[in-house]
């Protein structure tokens, strides 16, 4: 339970506890610390470029015999992959580069140091048809 205001005080706690907060609050803005940065020059001479593009992400199709029968059963793609790259850049990569939806993609580091994509289709998309328009096969 909170205790009842006395007569001397004009607000309740906790108004006074808020009030307090605030004028915490604003002092912490007013800090050095939370200046915006604006300097006189770049500190760097060129923006740094992105080394992970969609074309270095996707490297190569796989072609092996599991990963025909990957895509006929499984309406899925096999790629070997750049290894820093991640799901969702694998996504975004082939979304990009062949203009198709993915359902999921799974990975795997191959004993070779490769990285390998298994990028799942969405329903809407035949493996075989995406593999002809591309020119894997």
């Amino acid at each position: 339970m909170v205790p009842k205001a006395k007569k001397g005080d004009s607000a309740p706690p906790k108004a006074k506890a808020k009030a307090k907060a605030l004028k915490a609050k604003k002092a912490v803005l007013k800090s050095v610390h939370s200046l915006k940065r604006q300097p006189k020059y770049p500190r760097k001479s060129a923006p740094r470029r992105n080394k992970l593009d969609h074309y270095a992400i996707i490297k190569v199709p796989l072609t092996t015999e599991s990963a025909m029968k990957k895509r006929e059963d499984n309406n899925t793609l096999v790629f070997i992959v750049d290894v820093k790259a991640n799901k969702h850049q694998f996504k975004q990569a082939v979304k990009k580069l062949y203009d198709i939806s993915v359902a999921k993609v799974n990975t795997l580091i191959r004993p070779d140091g490769e990285k390998k994509a298994y990028i799942w289709l969405a329903p809407d998309y035949d493996a075989l048809d995406v593999v002809n328009k591309i020119g894997i096969i």
